[in-house]
């Protein structure tokens, strides 16, 4: 079965460049993202994890852990650390995953059920679908799931904008408009009588009858 939004995120115990962790321990009461990529010392992937590292700092202002994998074995991580400081200027210093045997991969449908049994002798073509991406929540549920070819680099600041969105709309009886960013009006949900309205938000627009905006909440 494919995983969907709002199913608990799988639990598992992995190797990882910072030692082996229980995954839904490590989350502990925060936030994480989960972000896998096809292979190490290629790229596209040395660009994405040395820009996670640069904004390591952004995901932690929201309580946010990250944690990067690949079926690639752990020195194999390792080694790759230097190639990334050189191309990017940044240190990866959040954990990395060692799936040699798949196991995280196929748990979080990373990859095809047919995939075999290890990491061993494949070639990039092999893990075209691994460049996934999983926000979870603190109550270990899968808040958004994201998944880019091979050649395509992710956008690491639109995961934190959907990030800034989930925890906002968590929190209020609130959705967020197409392009949204930090400070932008947002749309008050169908939930909200207009009364209600008023005493949450002060005043509001109401731009179609399904569709009413208001400033952003604190």
């Amino acid at each position: 079965m494919s995983l969907r939004i709002n199913d608990i995120a799988p639990d598992f115990t992995a190797e990882t460049t910072q030692g082996t962790i229980h995954f839904h321990d490590w989350i502990g009461d925060g936030w994480a993202v989960l972000f896998s990529h096809p292979k190490n010392f290629t790229p596209v992937c040395t660009t994405e994890l040395g820009t996670m590292a640069g904004l390591e700092r952004e995901f932690t202002k929201r309580n946010v852990k990250i944690i990067g994998m690949s079926v690639d074995p752990v020195d194999s991580h390792d080694k790759w650390k230097d190639d990334i400081k050189i191309a990017t200027g940044f240190n990866v210093e959040y954990p990395l995953i060692g799936d040699k045997k798949l196991e995280v991969a196929k748990l979080y449908d990373m990859l095809p059920a047919e995939s075999g049994g290890s990491s061993e002798g494949r070639t990039p073509a092999d893990n075209a679908t691994v460049r996934s991406v999983y926000v979870i929540g603190p109550d270990k549920k899968i808040k958004l799931i994201l998944t880019y070819p091979m050649t395509t680099g992710r956008n690491f600041d639109e995961i934190l904008r959907a990030i800034d969105s989930i925890q906002l709309t968590a929190k209020h009886q609130v959705a967020t408009p197409a392009n949204w960013q930090q400070g932008d009006d947002v749309i008050i949900t169908a939930a909200v009588s207009n009364e209600d309205a008023i005493e949450r938000f002060g005043s509001y627009e109401t731009v179609l009858s399904y569709l009413r905006k208001a400033k952003q909440p604190s």
